[in-house]
């Protein structure tokens, strides 16, 4: 598996987003700065996440970004999930249930399946309250 820049830095945003003390909004140039991400990159992935009803955001003078559910509610599948766009694998670039192999490989997507599944697994159990834990 390939983690993608997006999804790395999606998460590492999340991260600092739910270490903001009471919940209090964090600007998305804090959280940039905060965790290395470059600047230009993040108000696109902060979209998403907002989209995928991660985020919450708020103008004004203390506006910012807040998790929308409590750390302990989303997990790290949630993030990719919103990031790449609802799905953790692809094999070059393909959903796998559209995947096939002809002679010999044909039965591939079905390895293809059980990865998925370990890391769906791995990743839909581990939230962000746990990455905090760390």
């Amino acid at each position: 598996m390939q983690i993608s820049a997006r999804s790395d830095y999606a998460i590492r945003a999340m991260i600092g987003a739910a270490r903001q003390v009471g919940g209090r909004p964090v600007a998305g140039v804090r959280l940039a700065e905060g965790q290395g991400i470059p600047a230009t990159f993040l108000p696109a992935i902060l979209s998403d996440l907002r989209r995928g009803g991660l985020l919450a955001s708020q103008r004004g003078v203390v506006g910012g970004y807040v998790l929308a559910r409590p750390a302990a509610e989303i997990s790290v599948g949630d993030i990719l999930r919103a990031i790449e766009g609802g799905t953790l694998s692809t094999v070059r670039g393909r959903p796998l249930h559209q995947v096939t192999y002809p002679g010999v490989a044909g039965g591939l997507p079905e390895l293809w399946q059980s990865v998925e599944e370990a890391l769906a697994r791995i990743v839909d159990h581990t939230t962000l309250a746990d990455l905090l834990d760390t």
